[in-house]
């Protein structure tokens, strides 16, 4: 299956179980190494990275979700955002490349209207094609989430959202809505 379409499925179907609404952030660590079956960091791709941004990106755009790409090691794994989704957050002087931030956020920082760099974020879902590590960008309690979608690509594929943590022990009453 395209990339792109693997893509859009995985970030349809996570919306739907994550519960995500306008104005929440979803972050996505890839590996275009791993996407295109290669060993993470030795073969990133840019035009691998444009399809997944593509097939992720026009998605969450059309539901007023904010979509945060977080950068490779290289760059500490900081994350590239709109401006408009942190306005008063305070942005850190870099821009990444395809061998110091990767292929994705590279392309992310290029497609968005007004990029920033943040060192870090707590989003309200995530995606995480090929082990890159995202749980540091996620609101406390990330929840794993099972799509029908398994990988991108050549990538292993995990997803995540979060839920507001439980308080007040056996005699405590929780929101349904908010599990």
């Amino acid at each position: 299956m395209d990339i792109k379409i693997q893509c859009e499925n995985a970030v349809k179907e996570l919306i739907s179980i994550a519960k995500l609404k306008k104005g929440d952030i979803l972050v996505v660590g890839c590996s275009t190494s791993e996407v295109v079956g290669s060993k993470i960091g030795t073969n990133s791709d840019p035009d691998t990275a444009k399809h997944i941004f593509d097939g992720i990106y026009g998605v969450l755009k059309a539901q007023g979700i904010y979509l945060a790409v977080q950068c490779c090691e290289h760059l500490n794994r900081a994350i590239v955002i709109e401006k408009a989704a942190l306005p008063f957050a305070e942005p850190v002087n870099v821009v990444p490349q395809k061998k110091a931030g990767g292929s994705l956020a590279t392309v992310a920082y290029h497609s968005f209207e007004s990029p920033i760099v943040v060192e870090d974020i707590k989003a309200d879902a995530g995606m995480d094609i090929g082990d890159t590590f995202i749980g540091m960008h996620l609101k406390k309690v990330a929840v794993p989430v099972r799509l029908s979608v398994k990988q991108i690509g050549e990538a292993h594929l995990t997803c995540a959202r979060v839920r507001p943590k439980f308080i007040g022990g056996i005699r405590a009453i929780y929101n349904e809505d908010l599990l």
